[in-house]
C-alpha cells in the first residue's frame, strides 16, 4: 500500500510541474505579440484566475463525488488553451484571443491545483512530507517554462499531462487505492478557532509570498539564475516537509525562520545569502498547508484554495513595491 501511495503522490507532483510549466510556456509564447500594458494585464488575469478562484474550486472539489472529473475538466481546458495559443500566435493576433488563453489557463490551473492537493491529502493522511513534495514541483515547472518556452516544449508537455493524467486515473480506479484517514478528521474545533486559525495561516502565507518575492525581486536574472531560483524553491518546500516530520513543527519553524531572518538582514552581502534565505522561506510551505488541513478536516480542497489565494496579495505587494 505504501508503494502505491508513493507512486500516486509522485504522479501528482510531476503533473504539478508540467501544468505550471505549460501555463507559463503559453504565456511567454504570446509575450512578443503584446505591449507592456497588455502583457501585465494578461499575466494579472491569469494569476487572479489561477489563484484567487481556488477557494471556489476547492469547495467544488470537496463536494464532488466523482473525484477525477475535476482533473478531466482541467486537462480539457489546458488543451483548449494550447490550441488557442497556437491560433493566436500563428494565425492572427487578437486581444480577445489572448484574454481567452489567459482565462482557459487560469481556470484549468485552478482546477488542477485543488484536485491534486486534495488527492495527496486524502491518500496520505495529511502526511506533511507528501504535501511538501506536491506543492514544491510547481516552482521548478514555472522556471522551466520561463527559460525553455517553445512550441516543441509546449506540445511535449501537453502530451505528457494527458498521458500521466490518464495513467493516474487508471491506476487509482484499477487498484481502488485506499485512502488514509487523517487523524485530525476526528478533532472538532469551534468555528471561532477555525476562522482565527485560517486568518493567521493566510497572513503567514501572504508574508511568506512577500518576503520570498522581495528576496529576488530586485535582482537581474539570467536563465541559469531563474532555474536555480526555481530549483531551490522546490527543494526548500520538499525539505520543509521532511524537516518538520523529523524535528517537529515547532523546532523546524524556529530553525528556518531564524535562518531566513539572518539572510534577510545580510542579503546585501551577495546572491548566496539571498538563495539560502529563499530556501529557508520555502521550507515553511508544507507546514501552513498541513495545519490548514488540521483545522479544516474533510475540507482539503477549501484549505488548499484559501492558502493559494493568500499568495497573490503578498506577491502583488512585493512586485509593485519593487516598481
Amino acid at each position: 500500500m505504501y508503494r502505491s501511495l508513493l507512486r500516486m503522490t509522485a504522479l501528482c507532483s510531476v503533473l504539478h510541474l508540467l501544468v505550471d510549466g505549460l501555463c507559463v510556456c503559453c504565456l511567454y509564447l504570446m509575450a512578443s505579440l503584446l505591449s507592456m500594458t497588455h502583457l501585465v494585464s494578461v499575466f494579472l488575469i491569469y494569476n487572479i484566475l489561477a489563484f484567487l478562484t481556488q477557494p471556489l474550486t476547492g469547495l467544488w472539489a470537496d463536494r464532488m463525488e466523482r473525484k477525477h472529473w475535476m482533473l478531466l475538466v482541467s486537462v480539457v481546458l489546458l488543451t483548449m488553451a494550447v490550441l488557442a495559443t497556437s491560433i493566436v500566435v500563428n494565425l492572427g493576433f487578437s486581444t480577445w484571443g489572448v484574454v481567452v488563453v489567459a482565462v482557459l489557463l487560469g481556470i484549468g490551473n485552478s482546477l488542477f491545483h485543488v484536485w491534486g492537493g486534495k488527492q495527496v491529502v486524502i491518500k496520505t493522511g495529511n502526511d506533511i512530507r507528501a504535501l511538501g513534495t506536491f506543492v514544491s514541483t510547481g516552482a521548478f515547472g514555472l522556471a522551466i517554462g520561463m527559460v525553455f518556452f517553445s512550441w516543441s516544449l509546449l506540445y511535449v508537455v501537453l502530451l505528457s499531462v494527458c498521458f500521466l493524467s490518464t495513467l493516474y486515473m487508471h491506476l487509482d480506479l484499477r487498484t481502488n487505492a485506499a485512502t488514509v484517514v487523517d487523524k485530525a478528521a476526528d478533532c472538532h474545533f469551534s468555528k471561532l478557532f477555525v476562522v482565527l486559525s485560517l486568518v493567521v495561516l493566510m497572513l503567514v502565507v501572504m508574508l511568506r509570498s512577500l518576503v520570498g518575492e522581495s528576496f529576488t525581486g530586485g535582482l537581474s536574472k539570467s536563465s541559469g539564475f531563474i532555474l536555480l531560483i526555481g530549483l531551490l524553491s522546490m527543494l526548500g518546500k520538499m525539505a520543509g516537509g521532511w524537516l518538520a516530520r523529523s524535528l517537529g513543527i515547532v523546532k523546524m519553524l524556529l530553525l528556518v525562520v531564524l535562518l531566513a531572518v539572518l539572510c534577510w538582514v545580510f542579503r546585501s552581502q551577495g546572491k548566496m545569502i539571498i538563495l539560502i534565505g529563499l530556501f529557508a522561506v520555502n521550507c515553511t510551505m508544507p507546514v501552513t498547508l498541513y495545519l490548514a488541513n488540521v483545522v479544516l478536516p474533510q475540507r482539503e480542497g477549501l484549505a488548499f484554495g484559501l492558502l493559494a489565494a493568500a499568495l497573490i496579495p503578498g506577491y502583488l505587494l512585493a512586485v509593485f513595491s519593487l516598481w
